[in-house]
């Protein structure tokens, strides 16, 4: 074998190595291959669209190519944007919509041969559209506070602490159930018109909400007049109770103090009897001597200064044992 057949042998191996290479494709985990050739997508024997699954496949080299398409849940984060309530007043909603691809084949046709860009925004008019109407239908309070009711009241804690307007939905458990059934609405709404394009809406759900600064202004002095209102009634309560307490209290005391003069006097009335007893008693055992001793405790008690004069006949009953000594002992 000469030099030129074995050139030739190296060509043709490394040609058909080359096209073995071309003949074959890889569709990775998580997406999903369309091929087309000559720029038409390349159909089944049923006619429909021959979609590849993850996998080593093959092709015809050079004339036919493949498109992946990632199947997995991707998420668009819509830009925030202004909505009008029933009450003809804006609110600032951010959104974000979790989307994946349900029928391929589908998606490619009506997608400008599986253009991301070009789903992503015809999904991004068809959630406006469909918050738009949402939204329309609710007042600023049964949005922030998530209550159906004519009376729904705004929560501070609704509010972001920046004093920006804005409204945390992650911070308002509360709020939770209005704003699902919202979201819950523009997923089927939005759900329905994703199946024409061959997609799949897996969840909808806003961020957070802003209200323009007038809005948030007004809201705010409602907010205060409520909880000024709310701040008066407890005073109020609080004022009522205090006197109802001071009351009770001053006729506790009242009562006591009546109580206990009521027993002082008792006590005195018995010790006084007592005392009485005591001395008729004594008097009776000795009277000569419980009239000295009482002479003698008057004595004591009218010259006890010193300085007193008492003007009195010598004679007086009240000098008796002065004048006469011997009358202790009769």
């Amino acid at each position: 074998m000469n030099k030129f057949s074995l050139n030739l042998i190296l060509v043709l191996l490394l040609l058909v190595g080359f096209v073995g290479y071309n003949s074959i494709y890889v569709v990775y985990e998580g997406t999903k291959g369309i091929v087309t050739r000559f720029g038409k997508v390349v159909r089944n024997s049923n006619g429909d669209l021959n979609i590849s699954d993850p996998g080593l496949h093959f092709k015809v080299p050079f004339i036919d190519h493949v498109k992946a398409m990632d199947v997995r849940i991707q998420t668009i984060s819509s830009s925030a944007d202004r909505f009008v309530t029933s009450e003809k007043k804006d609110v600032i909603i951010d959104s974000y919509v979790k989307w994946q691809i349900l029928d391929p084949a589908t998606y490619y046709l009506t997608t400008a041969g599986g253009n991301k860009m070009q789903a992503e925004e015809l999904l991004r008019r068809r959630i406006n559209n469909s918050l738009r109407s949402q939204i329309g239908r609710l007042t600023i309070h049964q949005i922030v506070s998530g209550q159906s009711g004519k009376d729904s009241t705004y929560e501070e804690n609704d509010f972001d602490a920046s004093g920006d307007g804005q409204i945390l939905t992650d911070n308002v458990s509360s709020s939770q159930s209005k704003r699902d059934e919202v979201m819950q609405n523009a997923l089927k709404d939005i759900g329905a018109s994703a199946k024409a394009l061959g997609i799949k809406i897996v969840d909808v759900r806003m961020k957070q909400i802003n209200l323009p600064p007038e809005v948030s202004n007004s809201i705010y002095q409602r907010m205060r007049a409520e909880r000024d209102a709310v701040a008066k009634l407890h005073r109020s309560q609080g004022r009522k109770e205090a006197e109802a307490i001071k009351a009770h209290a001053d006729r506790e005391v009242v009562v006591k103090i009546a109580e206990a003069e009521r027993q002082a006097r008792t006590l005195r009335g018995e010790g006084d009897a007592e005392a009485t007893r005591i001395y008729a008693q004594a008097y009776s055992q000795n009277p000569t001597l419980f009239e000295f001793l009482r002479s003698m405790d008057a004595y004591r008690t009218s010259m006890a200064s010193g300085n007193d004069v008492l003007v009195l006949e010598p004679d007086s009953e009240f000098f008796k044992y002065f004048n006469n000594t011997n009358a202790v002992l009769k």
